[in-house]
This record gives structure tokens, sequence and C-alpha cells, in this order.
């Protein structure tokens, strides 16, 4: 019996490049030609050292990231930053801005607050206002001029939503804008200096778990207080090349692999426009289906790299999820809170991959339509 071809539509850790896990298997024992394994490599080798210094200088390449920005390699995963941002950015500020529009701003939210007295002002409230089916619009966020920052997730990976147009700095230079890139970092071209401070967690669109991107206007570095433990004061990873404490030196090492393959695809530019096809291609299956599958997520704000959605009944969903399986359409079911379905389609999932999804959509609605 042949084996179907697999497909990976996992939220994270997510599907990465069939030939960066090819490259990385050749070099599993020996890499390059040094007799040791990336996993047993010191991290303050120089063969090490070189593998983080052209990882670094890969993604600058690829997202054009300006000279006065510091990026680090930093552990603990993207929700280690809803704590880190306010403990370095916020000393002497009374408020910080929080704007919720899902799952991950609204946990992110709720954790800011935890280890500071800095007042987390909920700016907008996309759960009040559409029940997270609609983003509200940057223009009404309530932001104060005197606030630290103003925090916001680009895309939330349960909901399925997306800011398309990336929101921009403010009139008059209000504070400066902190974003959680972890689900579309590197899908689309965004300005990074359109930032303070940009954070994702490399499990999505990046590499394997228990990496983080931080990327980190340098002028705010001078916020982080010396009272500030070492090991999460942005400032300390920064003076000591991201060598504070060990990095997470294979997810680095997959990382650059995926940088690399990135390049090789034609750079941010050219994943946008296969990422485009992707989505259109599946909202398109779903609108055209006559309503057996839905989306209730405004136009605007359907989500490019997370698109959910629900057959008639909870009863076909949890059949879809079961039946999809069988024919390598994997990690379909959708978030325990949302039910349904959920297709993460990011930079290493193929066309070929969404194709396979719609054509089993076709035949289960045949089947039980």
């Amino acid at each position: 019996m042949t084996m179907p071809i697999i497909y990976n539509f996992s939220a994270g850790p997510a599907v990465l490049p069939e030939s960066v896990l090819r490259q990385a298997q050749s070099e599993m024992f020996d890499y390059n030609g040094t007799g040791f394994s990336v996993m047993t490599m010191s991290h303050r080798s120089d063969v090490f050292m070189s593998i983080l210094y052209h990882a670094e200088q890969d993604l600058r390449q690829l997202m054009n990231i300006p000279n006065n920005y510091k990026v680090l390699f930093l552990q603990g995963g993207a929700s280690a930053q809803f704590n880190m941002v306010v403990m370095n950015l916020a000393n002497g500020f009374k408020r910080v801005d929080s704007v919720v529009t899902g799952n991950w701003s609204r946990i992110a939210h709720n954790q800011m607050g935890k280890l500071s007295d800095t007042k987390i002002h909920l700016a907008a409230h996309g759960g009040e206002l559409y029940d997270y089916t609609d983003l509200p619009d940057p223009s009404t966020w309530d932001v104060s001029p005197d606030s630290a920052f103003v925090h916001y997730v680009i895309n939330e990976t349960v909901h399925g939503l997306q800011y398309r147009d990336v929101p921009k700095p403010f009139a008059n230079q209000l504070p400066p804008m902190v974003c959680d890139m972890s689900s579309e970092i590197l899908s689309r071209p965004i300005n990074v200096a359109d930032f303070g401070l940009i954070y994702a967690g490399a499990q999505k669109n990046i590499g394997p778990s228990g990496a983080t991107i931080v990327i980190i206007r340098e002028d705010l570095l001078d916020r982080c207080s010396d009272r500030i433990p070492d090991v999460w004061n942005y400032k300390s990873h920064v003076e000591r090349q991201g060598m504070y404490n060990t990095p997470a030196t294979y997810p680095i090492y997959i990382s650059g692999l995926v940088f690399r393959w990135l390049q090789s695809q034609g750079g941010v530019a050219s994943m946008q426009t296969i990422n485009a096809l992707k989505a259109k291609k599946l909202y398109e299956a779903i609108d055209g289906s006559g309503g057996f599958y839905t989306n209730k997520v405004a136009a605007r704000a359907r989500s490019q790299m997370n698109v959910v959605f629900h057959a008639p009944t909870p009863e076909l969903d949890k059949l879809f999820a079961q039946e999809s399986t069988t024919r390598g359409l994997r990690l379909l079911k959708g978030y325990k809170t949302m039910g349904g379905m959920r297709a993460s389609i990011y930079n290493a999932m193929p066309l070929q991959g969404v194709e396979a999804l719609i054509d089993f959509m076709g035949e289960f609605q045949k089947r039980y339509g």
C-alpha cells in the first residue's frame, strides 16, 4: 500500500522545508567536517559562533533590518516576552497600551502586569467589539503619548485574524510599537523601522521550538534597568553578544538553514506572493461551498497564515479531522476553545498541500453535504 504524502497543518511546532530537514539529517553526526553534531557543540566555539553570526546576518538581509536595531535569539518562547517587554521598556512609565484582538494578545494583556506596577491599559478589545471576528482599526486605538509602548499581536493563530495592513506609528511620534510577529514573521515584507521591538517564537514560521527572535531598536536599551536580572535583561544579552546564558543552539542552527532556504526561494517578497495565493485558494473553497464550510472572520481581517473553518455540525468537524488524517492531511483539528478546523499555511507549506486539502474538502462535502 502506498503511503500518502504527509502535509503538516499544525499551528506550531509547524512544518519545515523538506530540503532543510534533509540538510540537517546529512549534517547530524558531522557538521561541516568538524566531526561534531551541532547538538553537542559548545555554544562558545568558533564554529557555533559562525552559525549564530550568519543566522543573524541572513535574517537582517531578509527583513532589511536597520543598523540601529539589535537582534537576539533568546529562550522562553514568545510568552516570556509578555513580561520581558514590560520589565525592560516600561521603567519609569505609568502606562502601557495593550490591544486585544484574540487569544494570544488576551493572554499577553493578562500577563504583562504581573511583574510590574505599570498600568496595562486596554487600548482596544476586538472581543468586545466583534467577538473576535474582526479587528479594531488602529485609528480607534485609545493610545496615550505618555505610554511606554503599544503592544499588539499582528496575527492571531487561534481566531484566524491578521492585520493585513500593518499598523504604522501614530501621528506626533506616539509610543513605540511592540509587536508579537510569531506566526507571520518572514511571510511578507514589513518595515522594521516602524517598530520599537518585534518578537517571534521560532516554531511557526522560522524553525523548531526553543528559540525566540527579538529585534529591538538600540535606543530603547537605555530603558533597561540594572535592577532587572540579567537573564531577563535585553541590554545584558546584547552586551554579551547573545551569550549571557547558553542559547538554543540547535534551533538557531535550523533557523539559519530556513533563512538560507528563504533566500533561495526569492526572499520575503516571493513568499508574500505564494502565501497570498495559498490563502486565496483556500478561502475561495470555503466561501464557494454553499455554506457547508463557514468562516465568520471579516474579509479584511482574515489571516493568510491560519485559516479557521467549520463544517455544519460539531460531529462533522470531528469526522473531518479524523478522515483528513488518513489522507495525510495532519493536525487540522481546531484550537480547543474554537472547535472546527484550522489550517496553518506558513511559508514552508507548499501550494500542493493546500490544493490537497481543497480536494479533500470537496470530496468530504459530496459525502456528507
